[in-house]
């Protein structure tokens, strides 16, 4: 007769103390069925099925013709630009970032209010504005020059000589991430507690001794998230260079789909892949990260998705034998 869930199972057991003949019991508890948790993984794994099925079998997405671009030179040449142009963004605008915090949490007033004004001016302006803006500034400054303000100039340059594609989507994705990247790593710097601050203080160490040593490295543990996913969105938002006429991956990838119209949904799809691809390679190179600066701050560092993999397989084993004992 089958027990209901919940219920306490009582085995009869052979007492080895002084009265053999008296049983002993031993209590195991069933565990509780959960019907809502498997009709809502059941539910699940049909949706994932079905577009999977979709996916494969849908001939609209060409997957023959998305193999044939994937590894094709000029998709090579835009991914090439889109991780330099990346490259170049993500140093700058960490640099430029670091510097607008430190700048908005001086004691000088003047450096603070310049420092949010920046801030608020480029959160405030769309990319898109930033860039296009960018690319005609020579229409506005045909030479800058550098020198006293209201006197002579110490020397000048043509801007539009300097100002390439390259430069104008370099400088402008950098001021845009800047100025995000700035409130990530004032955040960061704010979540240290202040007793760290008094603790450094009191053994009177150089106030940039303490930052270098003390309160930047802790801030990391909160800076690194939030960084990665302001990297993200800069991997995503290279494809608005094409608006400044430099040939990024998404760039390459749409002006073969107007040289070829019938392959727009595979090239669309191959750039998908792409951005997939660089994305998944930050969060892992990120989980790492984040795994090196959690030393110290919690009692086990967080398992590696090997090791996880062999804990399931290791719980797994054991579950089955316990069931075949049983």
């Amino acid at each position: 007769m089958s027990e209901p869930p919940g219920a306490t199972v009582t085995l009869p057991l052979t007492s080895v103390a002084d009265e053999p003949s008296k049983p002993l019991t031993a209590q195991r508890v069933l565990p509780l069925r959960r019907p809502g948790r498997w009709i809502a993984t059941a539910v699940v794994l049909v949706l994932v099925a079905q577009f999977v099925h979709g996916l494969v079998t849908n001939p609209f997405y060409q997957w023959d013709r998305w193999g044939y671009w994937f590894l094709r030179p000029t998709i090579l040449d835009g991914l090439a630009i889109t991780l330099e142009v990346t490259a170049y963004s993500a140093v700058l605008g960490l640099v430029g970032g670091i510097l607008l915090a430190l700048a908005r949490l001086s004691r000088s007033p003047v450096l603070r209010a310049v420092s949010w004004t920046y801030v608020w001016a480029f959160r405030s302006i769309p990319l898109i504005v930033v860039l296009i803006f960018l690319y005609n500034f020579s229409a506005l400054y045909k030479t800058v020059s550098v020198g006293i303000p209201f006197g002579p100039a110490f020397f000048s340059f043509d801007e539009s000589r300097l100002a390439t594609d390259m430069a104008v989507a370099v400088i402008g994705l950098s001021l845009n991430e800047a100025a995000y990247t700035a409130e990530v790593v004032r955040g960061g710097i704010l979540s240290v507690d202040q007793g760290q601050h008094e603790a450094a203080a009191a053994l009177g160490l150089p106030k940039g001794y303490q930052f270098r040593r003390i309160v930047f490295p802790q801030a990391l543990r909160s800076i690194i998230p939030n960084y990665v996913n302001q990297l993200i969105g800069l991997i995503k938002g290279t494809s608005l260079v094409f608006y400044v006429s430099l040939l990024d991956l998404f760039g390459s990838a749409q002006t073969m789909g107007s040289t070829y119209p019938g392959d727009i949904v595979p090239l669309l799809l191959v750039v998908t892949v792409w951005y997939l691809i660089l994305t998944s390679v930050v969060s892992v190179v990120q989980f790492y990260i984040e795994r090196h600066y959690a030393r110290g701050a919690t009692r086990s560092l967080p398992p590696t998705p090997l090791q996880k993999l062999r804990t399931g397989l290791t719980d797994l084993r054991a579950r089955i034998r316990r069931e075949a004992a049983v």
